[in-house]
């Protein structure tokens, strides 16, 4: 399995990334030296689809794949891209607090730690639909790492598509998400202009 091996912080620095977006709190005191020259179209294009990679932590076949679902599918190829990324299982763990960071939430999905709608899954790119329940394992759920992921992430906010039962580490998809529901920093219509051509 390819591994991405850069530090996460320098990683967020040269993509201009704030790493709040990826579950980590902490700040780089470096500041990224900026060159004087001026970036191509094509250079801001392929930044925004290595910041929706790097935050989702998708590689570039399967982030190809997603691309070519979404021109597919009905509405806008961009909006599309990214309501599948959000529905991906490590991304929902994520999202209801159930994971400190998305790498995180995919090792706990590798684990076998997730049910879904009652049945284990372990493959972090399930993508999840309206009106499934996501849940860890009862055997799982009186452990210490929960309890410690629980203290770090108890203040996250869950987003509206979501309900989460933090004491009973289940969550809920109550709908699929909006545009407006997806908050990380990322112009889908920039990846859609790279993909077209």
């Amino acid at each position: 399995m390819a591994v991405n091996k850069v530090p996460v912080l320098k990683r967020c620095r040269s993509l201009g990334l704030d790493p709040v977006y990826l579950g980590i709190d902490k700040k780089s005191k470096r500041q990224l030296k900026r060159s004087s020259r001026k970036i191509s179209e094509y250079g801001l294009q392929l930044r925004e689809k290595q910041k929706a990679k790097f935050i989702y932590g998708v590689l570039e076949k399967p982030f190809r794949n997603y691309y070519e679902k979404a021109d597919r599918m009905q509405g806008q190829a961009g909006e599309n891209l990214l309501r599948m990324l959000e529905l991906r299982l490590d991304n929902v763990i994520f999202r209801l607090g159930f994971a400190r960071t998305r790498r995180e939430a995919r090792q706990i999905v590798d684990h076998k730690h997730v049910l879904v709608n009652g049945k284990q899954v372990n493959i972090p790119s399930y993508l999840v639909s309206a009106g499934d329940v996501v849940e860890i394992k009862e055997a799982k759920k009186g452990g210490q790492r929960y309890k410690d992921i629980l203290e770090v992430t108890g203040g996250r906010l869950v987003p509206d598509w979501l309900t989460a039962d933090q004491e009973a580490l289940k969550g809920t998809v109550v709908s699929v998400p909006t545009r407006e529901a997806i908050d990380v920093p990322v112009d889908e219509m920039l990846i859609v202009e790279l993909y077209s051509k």
